[in-house]
């Protein structure tokens, strides 16, 4: 039994570091139970692998929460309900209902009822009006239908109409076959592209040389950590007209003839220009640092106010339960892409969802020069003593089980 417990206690032990990730953080309590957009700290993207193929998401259990990743480099369209001024509401019971609203936009080809659920057909008619006396027809004998939201109480309405100007709009809804229905709200839906905002990322230094012999100026990034690099912004301060041509590289190393060589590997081209704005989506880095290296020929240096580095934000959505301890776990080498159901309904699901963030970002890179002062069964010497203790004993028992057999045979 003391043996079992032994070899029970040098397998926890094994697991648990073996399996361990180099980076973990913690994931803010949500309010309610549902989808969630978690966005993805550039700090905690340096420690993953560059597809995140090791990110984990793990409840208070330790068991797999699945997830899909939203690029978020893309455009999005966010949509605005503009209420109209509802004038006048009349009511003449199993006749009509006459509602006047104001238009208060220069032309318009449609406009937008928010109605409270129905299951009727209500026919109606709109004119239009710039004095409220003298009225123009612009809708005749059109009918309403399709009017119930099974996901929600009320439900928009959009009816076209002749592109017009008029100042004012009646709607005449026909209630002498059924009931009145509810209009709250007249309106219309405003469109609004967003560029996806771009996270800036911080360097630990930029040093530039001027490297007179080859009339080139050198550039030298360098980050306190590997970062993922899509975009470089440049603000030039002198001279005034300029037309250089740039690229992007780092120092790499390949062994000929068992000898080990640096050589330069250029990522990205492109070319700065006064007669441009100096914002350059290059191909994906993922470096701890590189060059910039530009040609001058025989003209001045450029002179640089500013250079900022971004990246694409990425955002994590999860299925995540109210008041659960949720914590991520990534850095993992070993790890493969997970393969998740929620990846297959991805284009079902409404991205403007809940958002929760990220804390408590710990790298176990971070912890080595704390590893001296551990007990001496945290080392790591002190694991493989105990792996090799556990096979030796595996081996001493396995023969005298042997031996046992044998004799009873």
């Amino acid at each position: 039994m003391k043996l079992n417990n032994f070899l029970a206690f040098l397998i926890l032990v094994t697991n648990g570091i073996l399996a361990q990730s180099n980076t973990t953080a913690k994931i803010n309590a949500v309010a309610k139970n549902g989808l969630h957009k978690i966005s993805l700290a550039a700090e905690i993207r340096s420690f993953s692998k560059e597809d995140l193929s090791d990110f984990r998401i793990l409840d208070g259990k330790g068991i797999e929460v699945p997830y899909y990743i939203l690029q978020g480099n893309k455009e999005s369209t966010s949509s605005l309900f503009s209420e109209f001024k509802i004038l006048s509401r009349t009511a003449i019971p199993k006749k009509k209902t006459t509602i006047i609203f104001e238009n208060d936009k220069t032309s318009i080809s449609e406009i937008v009822l928010s109605i409270s659920n129905s299951d009727v057909k209500k026919p109606y008619s709109i004119s239009g009006s710039n004095d409220q006396k003298e009225w123009f027809g612009l809708v005749n004998k059109a009918v309403l239908n399709e009017l119930e939201n099974i996901e929600d109480v009320i439900i928009f309405k959009t009816i076209p109409l002749p592109l017009s100007s008029y100042r004012y709009l009646k709607i005449d809804l026909n209630d002498s076959i059924t009931l009145p229905i509810n209009i709250l709200k007249i309106g219309l839906f405003t469109h609004k592209t967003n560029a996806a905002e771009l996270v800036e990322i911080k360097t630990k230094s930029i040093k530039t040389m001027q490297i007179h012999a080859q009339k080139k100026t050198l550039i030298h990034v360098a980050f306190k950590y590997p970062q993922i690099v899509n975009q470089i912004n440049f603000t030039v301060s002198d001279p005034n007209l300029f037309q250089r041509n740039a690229r992007i590289y780092i120092n790499n190393k390949t062994v000929i003839k068992h000898k080990t060589k640096t050589y330069q590997e250029t990522l990205s081209n492109f070319e700065l220009n006064s007669n441009q704005k100096n914002s350059f989506t290059v191909q994906q880095l993922f470096e701890k640092d590189f060059f910039i290296e530009i040609e001058n020929h025989d003209n001045q240096p450029l002179t640089f106010a500013k250079i900022h580095f971004f990246q694409n934000p990425i955002t994590i959505i999860a299925d995540l339960k109210a008041n659960e301890n949720y914590s991520i776990q990534t850095g993992n080498p070993k790890l493969n892409r997970p393969e998740y159901d929620l990846e297959n309904f991805k284009n079902n699901i409404n991205t403007y969802l809940p958002e929760t963030t990220i804390h408590d970002i710990d790298h176990l890179t971070a912890k080595k020069n704390k590893i001296k002062n551990q007990s001496f069964w945290q080392q790591a010497w002190f694991m493989w003593l105990c792996i090799g203790l556990g096979g030796i004993a595996i081996v001493f028992f396995t023969a005298n089980l042997v031996k046992d057999m044998k004799k009873h045979s």
